[in-house]
């Protein structure tokens, strides 16, 4: 299948040109380094598949386009898809599949990680020694082994989370619509999100961005918290809402935060923007605390996750193209 794949960066190439080259039916793949939008959609003419990734805006009007431009399809690099109108192209009879499940592992890890630097604050201690400073003024941390953990969302990330949150001594609460019997028995207590906030020491989201989830962490559920949680976010950036979570940091009930997402990322993270000043007041505000730590959507950035997202995404435009069907369709409903 003829597929134009947008907002390719060389890591994307690395590994979905060696995993093409594995098919018996090699897809005809063409890299544009930019991502899509309304002055780039008119780059997928003549081809029959797009892929995107989640900072691409699919919405109704590029969608249309797409139609009009012979596209037959879309798949994304992800597993999250609210970057795509799916309604639109369902009507518009364009099918859009994407990765349901990479390396999940690899993303739960991503979450310990910062919990565990945001609570021996290794970031700053790196600093300090590199400039022959061994104070440990200000450097305390906590005991994770017998703290309350919170996990909210238990698919295969928040398992995983959950998982290794148990192997460190944790009680470990979680909140799914759909509770887990396998997490139950290895000891996960499943309750109410309103008992998991106030519960909890530590709260790691791993839910996916919905209606119902959108701002998930805003004022009301933050009230509702221990003073000095440590909440952590991998999923996606706008379960929390930004502008209570910095209240909530400088009134010190949110006493540790890590972000791997943010509500705004889109035209920020994944460029090299360190020649240019910070438009977004918010993200710079949170930059200036120092209980506060973020990296730029990297939880699912290991090798593993990359060769998954490679074999996956051309899996499925092969499904396509020779069935019509994939099992990782987006539903409508």
């Amino acid at each position: 299948m003829k597929t134009a794949v947008f907002s390719t960066k060389p890591y994307d190439r690395r590994y979905l040109e060696p995993a093409n080259a594995t098919l018996d039916q090699p897809h005809e793949l063409e890299f544009f380094e930019s991502g899509l939008h309304p002055n780039t959609v008119g780059l997928a003419e003549g081809f029959e598949a797009v892929c995107v990734f989640v900072n691409d805006h699919v919405d109704r009007p590029i969608v249309e386009q797409f139609a009009a431009l012979g596209v037959k399809a879309i798949a994304t690099r992800s597993a999250g898809f609210n970057h795509i109108d799916i309604q639109a192209a369902d009507k518009c009879g364009l099918p859009v599949v994407r990765v349901p499940a990479y390396a999940p592992e690899g993303v739960a890890e991503h979450a310990i990680a910062l919990m565990l630097t945001l609570n021996r604050k290794t970031h700053r201690a790196y600093n300090r020694v590199r400039e022959s400073n061994f104070s440990l003024t200000g450097l305390i941390g906590f005991d994770m082994h017998g703290k309350t953990a919170g996990v909210v969302g238990t698919g295969k990330i928040g398992a995983a989370a959950a998982r290794i949150l148990l192997g460190f001594g944790c009680h470990v609460l979680a909140h799914d619509r759909s509770p887990r019997e396998d997490l139950a028995a290895a000891g996960v207590e499943f309750v109410c999100f309103d008992e998991l906030a106030a519960e909890s020491d530590i709260i790691t989201l791993h839910c996916p961005l919905v209606e119902a989830t959108h701002h998930l962490i805003n004022a009301e559920s933050l009230a509702k918290m221990k003073e000095g949680v440590m909440l952590i976010n991998t999923s996606r950036g706008a379960l929390i809402d930004t502008d209570a979570v910095i209240d909530a940091v400088k009134a010190g009930k949110v006493g540790h935060l890590g972000l791997d997402v943010y509500e705004e990322e889109d035209g920020l993270f994944f460029e090299d923007r360190s020649d240019e000043l910070l438009q977004d007041d918010d993200f710079a505000r949170l930059l200036t605390f120092p209980n506060v730590l973020i990296t730029g959507h990297q939880a699912f950035f290991t090798a593993e996750a990359l060769t998954q997202i490679a074999e996956v995404t051309l899996d499925n435009l092969t499904d396509l193209e020779s069935s019509g069907t994939c099992d990782n369709r987006v539903s409508v409903s």
